[in-house]
C-alpha cells in the first residue's frame, strides 16, 4: 500500500521545480527558435510570392513588348513595301518614258532614212527606167 506522507509534497515541489527549470532552460529557447524559424519561413514565403508576382508581371510586360514590337515591325514592313512599290512605279514610268522617247527617235530616223532613200531612188528612177527599157527592147531609147 502507498503511504502519503511529507515526501509526496517534496516530490510535487521537486516536479514543479524540474518543470520550471526545464521550461526555463529547454522549452522556452526551443519555442523561441521554432517561432523565429516560423517567422523566417513565412517571410521567405512572402518573398517567394512577391518574386512570383513580379516575375509574372515582368513576363506579361515582356510579352506585351514583343507584341508591340511585332505590330510595329509589320507596320514598318507595310510602309517599306508601299515605298518600294511607289519607287518601282517611278522607275517603270521613267523607263517607259525613255523607251517612248527612244522609239520616237528611231521612228523619226527611219522616216528620215526612208525619205532619203525615196529621194535617191526617185533621182535614179529615170536612169533605171532607161536601162531596163534598153534591156527589154535590146536597143537604146
Amino acid at each position: 500500500m502507498i503511504n502519503i506522507d511529507g515526501s509526496l509534497f517534496i516530490q510535487i515541489i521537486n516536479f514543479l521545480f524540474l518543470i520550471w527549470v526545464l521550461n526555463l532552460l529547454l522549452y522556452k529557447p526551443v519555442r523561441n527558435i521554432i517561432l523565429q524559424r516560423k517567422n523566417k519561413v513565412s517571410g521567405l514565403e512572402q518573398g517567394i510570392e512577391q518574386a512570383e508576382t513580379k516575375a509574372t508581371e515582368q513576363d506579361a510586360a515582356f510579352a506585351d513588348g514583343i507584341k508591340a514590337a511585332r505590330v510595329k515591325g509589320l507596320e514598318e514592313k507595310k510602309m517599306r513595301m508601299l515605298e518600294g512599290s511607289e519607287e518601282e512605279k517611278k522607275i517603270f514610268s521613267k523607263i517607259n518614258e525613255k523607251a517612248q522617247a527612244d522609239f520616237l527617235k528611231i521612228k523619226e530616223q527611219i522616216a528620215k532614212e526612208t525619205e532619203t532613200a525615196k529621194a535617191t531612188l526617185l533621182k535614179e528612177v529615170d536612169s533605171f527606167a532607161d536601162t531596163i527599157s534598153e534591156k527589154i527592147l535590146g536597143r537604146t531609147v
